[in-house]
């Protein structure tokens, strides 16, 4: 490199070469990648299982490059659609196929995405994409059509809770409280929203926050926090993590408050049985949905539906997630009523003899 000298000054040379070594030195940090705004977040496995997060899109022009969408760090989408994603890679064989797990705001994004021709497969609560379907809540006016049902994955269960610290009991006590309510693009969010109004607290009632699940386990553990709602899997790894650091507190939906999330959602009750985390005493009520999976029906053919369900569900041994016991021949309808079925995944469904 030529440095131009200003009238022999020495001191201006040296100046100008440590200018240059300090630019060479930021450009190498630039390329490696500070890890400081990594984001940690707590997971359902003790292990976290490494995560392609991929925060672009994916369009029609793709080919056989597909994305999962799953859903944010700490909850159960987010582990569970790596080990899926791995599962399809190790065993579809269609030339040039490749799945990469997407880590997203969940239901509501998923879906939203599909509907864009962004993504081709999503996680989802069944309710969530029955109101996508129709257009409802968060999709209203903008229904997405072009997807369909390709497996049942697991149940879903509303778990709220809360510290002994807080002193807190009941939902109708977090009026003026610090609340998470799930990512906005989760059914969490929705579900969240629904249960507070049954307790008499619309929004403003209380401090809303919208992260995923494992900030708001830091945030409680740290007790910046009174309480957290979380559409997880039994049991959620976070909060088991939590009960190590925290005296936690499960806060039932039941009485009144539950008659009016039954009629007002398609939510059904389920009793969180006390030997679910060594915590409990007794059991908890509380509401439960599917979780699912679909498949968008412009950007994935009926050949590679196929694949994809029939590949995933005949190997889904080879998941090590807790939730993917569910994932059986017995349970892999649950959550398709009044949805539409991906053509691949009926075509599959129809030679298991699982269509009347």
């Amino acid at each position: 490199m030529v440095l131009s000298k200003c009238k022999g000054d020495v001191y201006e040379e040296k100046r100008i070469d440590a200018a240059y070594s300090s630019l060479c030195l930021w450009m190498v940090l630039a390329a490696c990648g500070g890890g400081e705004n990594e984001e940690a977040g707590d997971n359902e496995d003790t292990e976290e299982p490494e995560v392609e997060v991929d925060e672009g899109t994916s369009g029609a022009d793709s080919g056989d490059e597909i994305q999962l969408g799953s859903g944010s760090t700490g909850g159960t989408y987010y582990p569970l659609g790596q080990q899926i994603a791995n599962v399809l890679n190790d065993n579809v064989e269609l030339e040039g196929f490749d799945v990469s797990s997407v880590s997203t705001d969940a239901s509501v994004d998923n879906l939203a995405r599909i509907g864009r021709d962004e993504m081709e497969l999503g996680m989802s609560v069944h309710l969530t994409a029955l109101k996508a379907l129709n257009g409802e809540d968060d999709f209203d006016g903008n229904p997405v059509e072009n997807f369909g049902f390709m497996g049942h994955i697991y149940p879903e269960v509303m778990q709220v809770i809360t510290t002994e610290q807080s002193g807190i009991t009941s939902i109708d006590e977090l009026e003026g409280q610090r609340v998470n309510l799930g990512p906005p693009g989760s059914a969490s969010n929705s579900a969240a929203k629904l249960i507070l109004e049954a307790h008499g607290l619309e929004e403003g009632d209380y401090e809303a926050y919208e992260e995923g699940f494992g900030d708001a386990a830091s945030r409680l553990q740290n007790g910046n926090l009174e309480a957290n709602f979380g559409l997880l899997g039994l049991p959620a790894g976070n909060i088991t993590e939590l009960s190590t650091q925290r005296e936690v507190v499960f806060l039932p939906i039941e009485g009144e408050g539950l008659d009016y999330v039954e009629e007002n959602s398609d939510y059904g009750q389920l009793d969180i049985e006390a030997d679910t985390y060594d915590f409990l005493d007794e059991p908890v009520s509380t509401v439960t949905a599917y979780a699912i999976l679909v498949g968008s029906t412009d950007l994935v053919d009926e050949e590679t539906g196929y694949e994809v369900t029939k590949q995933l569900y005949e190997n889904v041994d080879s998941i090590e997630h807790g939730q993917g016991d569910h994932m059986t021949m017995e349970n892999i309808m649950n959550g398709s009523d009044n949805l539409p079925l991906h053509p691949g995944a009926e075509q599959y469904f129809e030679e298991e003899g699982l269509l009347e």
